[in-house]
């Protein structure tokens, strides 16, 4: 018997620097980061991060 686990879904998190991540969404976002955009698979919030983070440097860094 075959059994399969589904991959659990993910959400894209960003912080007040603007930097992305991605967190379970069915576990509680650590403090300092909140949801940016709907819940999805790794590699959706992966893309995602992808499309709208374009500059790495953290926000105070930035000029």
């Amino acid at each position: 018997m075959s059994v399969t686990t589904a991959e659990p879904d993910y959400v894209v998190v960003v912080n007040d620097e603007e930097q992305y991540s991605i967190w379970r969404s069915d576990r509680e976002l650590p403090a300092g980061w909140e949801a940016d955009g709907p819940a999805g698979s790794k590699d959706e919030c992966l893309d995602r991060i992808e499309t709208v983070w374009t500059d790495m440097r953290p926000r105070c860094a930035r000029s």
